[in-house]
């Protein structure tokens, strides 16, 4: 009752069209249906290839430290324009509802369920100016829709970078190396699905799945919002 009558004052709104949304859910089916999906792609990094493969060149050359990556869309259209308002605009709302489409995408693609969910933590200044980590708000949206999956901030970090978005490819790797640190680990924990809005380069999440790697962690998956 008490859902109904909060429908009713606060009537869900999709975030795309502006249009009429769905209970729990800020996005009509008309738009979810359009939103860009994955290309075909290398199951492990994601790069987007001509047909689907287990693992691409570049990853049989130079394997990363995780395992499997599941991007739960393309990053283009409408995907970007929302994680932008989320990530640059301070607009919760479009987290919420990226993170409600994510776990749909995630359950749809077969992704196996970890024991935890890391998010990517930023640095304390840029949290303070950002004013959120947006990974760790996915990681609590995420938990609600997949059936209450736990998730810690098990990652630190413990350095200030620039932003791997300011720089080009072939930087990336080197302005993020020992970067990241081990803050609490869960005993018993040896699946772990690392939470991140974008997927570029990758380099990013394979330093974090390089300290979970070393702390013992078994499998490290990758779930994003979006593969670029």
């Amino acid at each position: 009752m008490l859902r109904a009558v909060s429908n009713w004052l606060y009537p869900q709104v999709c975030l795309v069209c502006g249009l009429a949304g769905r209970d729990q859910l800020d996005c009509c089916a008309g738009c979810e249906a359009e939103l860009p999906l994955a290309a075909p792609r290398c199951a492990c990094c994601g790069l987007v290839l001509p047909r689907p493969v287990q693992r691409c060149g570049r990853c049989l050359a130079r394997p990363p430290h995780f395992d499997a990556s599941f991007p739960a869309f393309a990053w283009s259209g409408e995907i970007e324009r929302l994680v932008h308002r989320f990530k640059f605009q301070h607009d919760l709302a479009a987290g919420r509802v990226l993170a409600a489409l994510m776990a749909k995408r995630l359950t749809a693609l077969g992704a196996p369920r970890p024991d935890l969910m890391v998010p990517v933590p930023l640095h304390h200044w840029r949290r303070l100016k950002r004013g959120f980590n947006q990974s760790a708000l996915l990681c609590q949206d995420l938990s609600r829709h997949l059936q209450h999956l736990p998730w810690a901030p098990a990652l630190r970090r413990r350095r200030r970078t620039p932003a791997q978005s300011n720089l080009p490819a072939a930087r990336r790797r080197g302005n993020v190396r020992a970067a990241f640190a081990l803050s609490h680990l869960p005993v018993g924990t040896r699946h772990v699905a690392l939470i991140d809005d974008v997927m570029t380069t990758g380099s990013t999440l394979d330093e974090c799945a390089r300290v979970l790697k070393r702390a013992g962690v078994e499998r490290v998956d990758i779930w994003v919002v979006a593969r670029a």
